[in-house]
């Protein structure tokens, strides 16, 4: 498979975020030392872009690194929106390079290409692998419900639930990507390399001048 990191209405969003923050710490810089004019409004605007342009970045660099490892990443974005908006939690593991057949405790096995309805459906509350992590290696749900290693690195920002533990313990242990949608909140974010990033998917980001 080939990397397509150009996925470029994402790229075009961090553009003019990361443009629009620049022209307005340099207006900032401008009326620096006039009484007439308090920037901590202004710091506070660019303040909150910034935490739009992580979460957008996360979007963009998420679909990088899945489109080397699985021509669905297009239906996992599609799955995980769809999961988030009806907040049902949901934890799927991507395998990249490691395997990790020796880090999970195996759940049921599958083997069935990955569609969104196989995904919304093993996700469903209620359904009994619902709260295990699915595992997808290339373009296929190699098995549901397994149990991943939890994080052993607890911090005050890692105050978090069971799937985001155990999202973060996998990456941890593996090169192995892994999507969490929070039951609680609806909220998105990816695991990767032992770090949680949060993913902006519900809304689109506008950034005016």
């Amino acid at each position: 498979m080939e990397s397509n990191c150009d996925f470029s209405p994402l790229k075009q969003d961090l553009e003019d975020g990361i443009k629009y923050i620049i022209d307005s710490l340099q207006s900032n810089l401008s009326v620096l030392g006039n009484e007439n004019y308090c920037v901590l409004g202004s710091l506070e605007d660019v303040k909150d872009h910034l935490i739009k342009i992580e979460s957008t970045a996360a979007s963009f660099y998420l679909n990088c690194y899945l489109s080397s490892f699985t021509d669905t990443y297009e239906v996992l974005s599609k799955s995980v929106q769809y999961l988030s908006a009806h907040n049902h939690g949901a934890l799927i593991v991507v395998e990249r390079s490691d395997s990790i057949d020796t880090i999970i405790q195996k759940g049921t096995d599958i083997g069935a290409l990955v569609t969104p309805k196989l995904l919304e459906t093993i996700f469903y509350p209620g359904n009994p692998l619902h709260d295990g992590a699915v595992l997808i290696r290339g373009n296929k749900v190699v098995s549901a419900g397994n149990v991943l290693p939890l994080t052993t690195i607890v911090t005050e920002e890692k105050k978090i639930g069971t799937r985001h533990r155990a999202a973060l313990g996998i990456s941890e242990k593996s090169d192995a990507l892994a999507l969490v949608v929070s039951e609680e909140t609806g909220k998105i974010s990816f695991a990767l390399d032992g770090k949680l990033y949060p993913i902006n998917t519900r809304n689109p980001i506008l950034f005016n001048a």
